[in-house]
């Protein structure tokens, strides 16, 4: 079946680049806040523990539209008030708006697979790392996290996947992703169907090739691991 685009295609290319360019970079901001947010939770120190609640609980509490919406337009006061005291034009936009949203809905839902993969590690490895004379900074970077990534993989795979179709939620600051450039085009030619089955069929094919390179990393994490 072909689909007349009435000249939108090069559109929705622009789109798609867009589109994925949101999700990296916020898959980059989430890791990173994921990661802190479960060594946080596991920490001895009950003041980290308590942040690391915190976070996950507040973020995964609050739907990632609010999240978008508060970021952004909050963003605008905020950044309006700190260029008029420094003399500047300040300016978040809506593409860094959109990947701190996006990277803290991450970070937060990160936060809960690495704890269970940080935990999922047999005490036993970290002991002989111990008894080997090792830090516990040298323990958490040569025992613990090569292998909380492999544990970790699958589930990071889905929120990534879940996340890529966030991205359409970004559409709501005016940010040209794949929905954006969709629903312009709608109101320019009136063919919803059209254009938002084209879409449905991008963010498919963005997700499809997600899970075959998440299965190639999944594979190459778990060489020399014997599967059940």
């Amino acid at each position: 079946m072909m689909f007349d685009l009435y000249g939108f295609g090069p559109a929705l290319v622009a789109g798609t680049l867009m589109t994925i360019k949101l999700a990296l970079c916020a898959l980059a901001l989430g890791l990173v806040l994921g990661l802190l947010g479960a060594l946080a939770k596991t920490s001895p120190y009950p003041p980290l523990r308590w942040i690391g609640n915190v976070y996950s609980t507040l973020v995964r509490g609050i739907p990632e539209l609010l999240w978008v919406l508060l970021i952004y337009f909050g963003s605008v006061n905020l950044m309006r008030a700190l260029g008029e005291a420094l003399g500047m034009n300040l300016e978040l936009g809506p593409f860094a708006a959109g990947v701190i949203a996006l990277g803290i809905c991450f970070g937060a839902y990160a936060t809960e697979v690495f704890r269970g993969a940080i935990l999922a590690i047999p005490k036993g490895h970290r002991e002989a790392g111990m008894a080997l004379g090792l830090s516990r900074g040298r323990i958490l970077w040569r025992l613990v996290l090569p292998q909380m990534w492999r544990v970790a993989l699958p589930g990071l795979g889905n929120l990534f996947m879940i996340m890529m179709k966030d991205t359409a939620l970004v559409s709501v600051i005016g940010l040209e992703e794949i929905m954006r450039r969709s629903q312009i085009a709608v109101t320019s030619s009136k063919e919803p169907f059209t254009f938002y089955l084209v879409a449905a069929l991008i963010y498919l094919s963005l997700t499809s090739v997600a899970m075959v390179g998440l299965y190639f990393l999944e594979k190459r994490a778990s060489r020399g691991i014997r599967r059940a």
